[in-house]
């Protein structure tokens, strides 16, 4: 195991000092076109394509790419730990997640897929059909009846929450499986990470569903960690469950709230309202910069692979978002703002 973790943390290191982070993701700024970016990234393998074209292919090879990574690192191990392994089961939920977006959205077309090689499970090329993509696997029998019915215009929430949920409980089911030391750094990487986001669907389905408390209660994840991680973070829900009552017009409600640095500032503005935008992209800084730390501070360490993973990913973000900004006729500077990256 250490002969596996030091080849692929050397790897790993390798891979983050050629990724688009820190003093390298300065290169990004400044870009104003699909081809320019293409060069920046791939520049022995840029293509000239108009931009209808370029913006899909650059995307796929983005992707593509950020998925290489990451599998070259799990494959690095004879036996590749289960949390890695659970990471990458979380790339084809996300895949799978699009796939019902467009049934929903009432496309026909494959969104891009990010294909996890041996570790797949979903029969994507069976799109459409959500039963056949997903027969066989273990979907098939916790979602079947919602899954199946799924059509055009429907609203997915109840299914990502239930998705997310799952993903998440596996991420902790296989932290058992670590060290000590090891297993408290992931524990509470993934519980602030579960916390966020469950606070996060809760700005958003109050602010673009307007649902009552009630209704958006039942989207929060209460998932135990007890026993995983110190006694002060193991209630992953608690965040969530408190801003269900402040108002998300009153700033002041808002006061000593865990998450209140990622809020929206108030401005010169007499009206404030909370921006879930915002508060997104301001998380995702914050989770960003946890995972570079514990990357370095915890070499070869199982969560110090995890951190990886999540900063391919990120950067995958990064890249997917300046090209979609480009091809609008954002420049990169522009959406860097958007996103307050700095």
């Amino acid at each position: 195991m250490w002969t596996d973790s030091g080849y692929a943390y050397a790897k790993a290191s390798w891979l983050i000092g050629k990724s688009f982070m820190g003093k390298r993701m300065s290169s990004l700024k400044g870009i104003h076109t699909l081809n320019e970016l293409d060069r920046n990234i791939f520049p022995d393998l840029y293509r000239e394509l108009p931009g209808r074209e370029l913006l899909p292919d650059l995307e796929r090879r983005i992707v593509k790419r950020s998925v290489r990574h990451i599998l070259s690192i799990v494959n690095s191990f004879s036996q590749p730990p289960k949390l890695l392994v659970r990471l990458l089961k979380g790339i084809e939920y996300s895949g799978f997640v699009e796939c019902l977006g467009s049934i929903a959205g009432g496309r026909t077309e494959l969104p891009i897929i990010s294909n996890i090689g041996r570790f797949g499970t979903i029969r994507f090329d069976a799109f459409p059909d959500v039963g056949a993509m997903l027969r066989k696997t273990d979907f098939e029998h916790l979602l079947s009846q919602e899954l199946r019915s799924v059509k055009k215009g429907m609203e997915l929430v109840d299914i990502e929450t239930k998705l997310d949920h799952r993903y998440y409980q596996g991420l902790i089911d296989s932290l058992s499986q670590l060290e000590a030391e090891d297993r408290e750094i992931a524990a509470r990487l993934i519980a602030d990470e579960i916390s966020i986001r469950n606070c996060l669907w809760v700005m958003r389905i109050r602010t673009y569903y307007n649902k009552s408390e009630a209704e958006t209660a039942k989207y929060i994840m209460n998932i135990n960690m007890f026993g995983k991680v110190s006694q002060k973070r193991a209630t992953v829900c608690a965040e969530a469950r408190s801003s269900l009552h402040f108002s998300l017009d009153v700033r002041e409600d808002w006061r000593g709230w865990r998450w209140e640095k990622f809020l929206n500032e108030e401005g010169t503005s007499a009206h404030w309202k909370i921006d879930p935008r915002h508060f997104q992209n301001a998380a995702s800084k914050y989770l960003h910069h946890l995972y570079i730390r514990h990357f370095h501070s915890s070499p070869m360490s199982v969560s110090a692979f995890y951190c990886f993973v999540k900063l391919k990913l990120y950067e995958e973000d990064l890249l997917t978002s300046v090209a979609e900004g480009l091809s609008l006729g954002i420049s990169s500077s522009k959406v860097f703002d958007l996103l307050e990256v700095s």
